[in-house]
């Protein structure tokens, strides 16, 4: 917890809450950064006696920061200009101070969630990142190079392409894993593994009653990647009819859960691939065009492994000796034989296939 004073109030106070709840204080400076210590992610502005002058040194607080104003005035006309102006809350203690207790310690488990999330995120994206996809030729570094570029950009949607086998689930992941998401849900959506009549229930969610066997409410898969990434695999499978609804989502942010009458805010990034064309896809009817302009912002497509060269040589060395430490077997080396065959071979079904 940061701690800047207005005042010398409360400071014993909140010393004996930050103990309780085993976090340290921190100051903060003038410059607004904070000193000394380790804790939350909260400010508390200590101003018995100074509440105006705090209010208006709340713009001063950057907006990620969880600011709370803690003063002696029970007065909530004061309360409601602290919020207006960039605080969680106001507090009047010693009225209040079960309450402030509380709060903090929900911000302390809501910042060790955080953390939590950020641990996991870094280990996923040394195993999931941009480095776990495997290739030096020049054509799949020229996407690799784009993609990493685009990652950094939280809100953009991106369109995979490329033939079946070609890895477009490891890129989603590595698109998702090294960008601002990546401590939020990653969830994949195969839209050709759903059945149609189940899709938009997967998608969206629906409400308790909005068709046989709904004896409960349910969130959608969208509702559940909020603040993450959402991928749609195969999105060329899409139903027709299914299409005007992920079209409106992308447009307006927003979802509508089957049988539901309320929008629901989503905070998604959307990354789909797709193994046909789309764009042919659209001149046959079978796609809608205004989608395919909403998907097609940043369209990456990975090449084929036939087109990659030395590639197929690198993936096949480190497939054998994964599989033979599997399997309890000696590493077998490549022969010259297997190399040419390796490189004579069309790789119909890419990286999958080898």
């Amino acid at each position: 917890m940061t701690v800047m004073r207005l005042s010398d109030s409360f400071s014993a106070t909140i010393a004996d809450l930050a103990e309780e709840l085993g976090a340290n204080l921190r100051e903060w400076r003038e410059e607004g950064t904070p000193t000394g210590g380790e804790g939350g992610g909260c400010l508390l502005l200590l101003a018995g006696g100074a509440e105006g002058e705090a209010v208006d040194r709340l713009a001063e607080i950057p907006t990620s920061a969880h600011a709370y104003l803690i003063g002696a005035a029970e007065d909530h006309r004061l309360a409601a200009a602290a919020v207006q102006r960039g605080a969680r809350d106001y507090f009047a203690l010693p009225a209040d101070l079960g309450l402030l207790r509380r709060t903090l310690e929900r911000e302390r488990t809501e910042s060790q969630a955080r953390g939590a999330a950020a641990e996991f995120a870094e280990g996923e994206r040394k195993g999931s990142g941009f480095d776990a996809i495997l290739g030096e030729s020049p054509a799949l570094q020229k996407v690799i190079g784009q993609a990493r570029r685009v990652a950094k950009h939280r809100d953009v949607t991106v369109l995979i392409g490329g033939e079946t086998g070609t890895g477009k689930e490891l890129l989603a992941r590595a698109l998702h894993y090294d960008s601002p998401r990546a401590a939020a849900p990653f969830v994949e959506i195969n839209c050709a593994a759903i059945p149609a009549n189940l899709l938009e229930s997967e998608l969206f969610g629906h409400e308790k009653g909005a068709f046989t066997g709904a004896v409960a409410a349910k969130p959608g898969l969208m509702e559940m990647a909020h603040g993450g990434t959402v991928f749609l695999d195969e999105v060329g499978a899409l139903p027709l009819e299914l299409q005007p609804k992920l079209l409106r989502a992308l447009e307006t942010r927003e979802i509508r859960r089957v049988g539901g009458q309320q929008s629901r805010k989503i905070d998604v990034r959307l990354v789909a691939a797709t193994h046909v064309d789309l764009a042919s896809a659209v001149k046959r009817g079978e796609f809608r065009e205004d989608l395919f302009f909403r998907l097609n912002v940043v369209p990456l497509v990975l090449p084929p492994l036939r087109e990659r060269g030395d590639d197929v040589e690198r993936l096949a060395e480190t497939f054998a000796v994964s599989l033979a430490r599997q399997y309890g077997l000696p590493v077998p080396a490549l022969t010259p034989a297997t190399r040419t065959a390796l490189r004579q071979h069309a790789w119909p079904g890419n990286v999958r296939e080898l």
